[in-house]
């Protein structure tokens, strides 16, 4: 049990020494409870989002996907993971990768809009730059309180599947 409420109080004290700005001390920590901890997913996230702050994005994949791979992170954790996966593949220029991880997270997290937007990214790095400016359009109608947006909502969408706006023959 005190195993357990250590744990909990080193990483809570990570947690703050990260969210003071003060990542390289947390990453410290947090390195040493990963080694300490090489099963603990929320470990393993917390360490792999540290990594990412410093700019460490190349140290911080195996984290993120040992966090994803293993259980008990909560869903907001989850769906950070995800995210923070995706984009540091898209950062380090693995595209595709960045492609298949933020569609994974899709799928536990239909019509997250900024897991969507990551994705749109991705996409438009891939070449799919008319995918990526659907995805946009469709979140943009999905999010959006904009009333003149709303207005538009079933153009907009009309036209993300139809981006060339091609008229129908006469």
């Amino acid at each position: 049990m005190s195993d357990d409420r250590e744990r909990a109080a080193a990483l809570a004290q990570a947690v703050e020494l990260r969210e003071q700005g003060r990542a390289g001390p947390a990453r410290e920590q947090l390195m040493e409870l990963a080694e300490r901890y090489p099963r603990d997913a929320e470990i393993a996230y917390q360490t792999a989002w540290a990594h990412d702050v410093l700019g460490l994005e190349r140290e911080a994949v195996p984290f993120y996907e040992r966090a994803l791979g293993g259980a008990g992170l909560s869903p907001e954790d989850r769906h950070g993971a995800f995210l923070g996966l995706g984009s540091t593949h898209r950062v380090l220029g693995s595209y595709g990768e960045a492609v298949r991880i933020l569609r994974l997270g899709l799928e536990e997290f239909p019509h997250d809009p900024a897991l969507q937007a990551f994705l749109a990214m991705a996409l438009y790095n891939e070449g799919e730059g008319r995918e990526a400016v659907r995805l946009l359009l469709r979140t943009l109608t999905a999010t959006s309180s904009d009333r003149r947006v709303q207005d538009y909502r079933r153009a907009i969408e009309h036209y993300a599947d139809d981006l060339d706006g091609v008229p129908a023959p006469s």
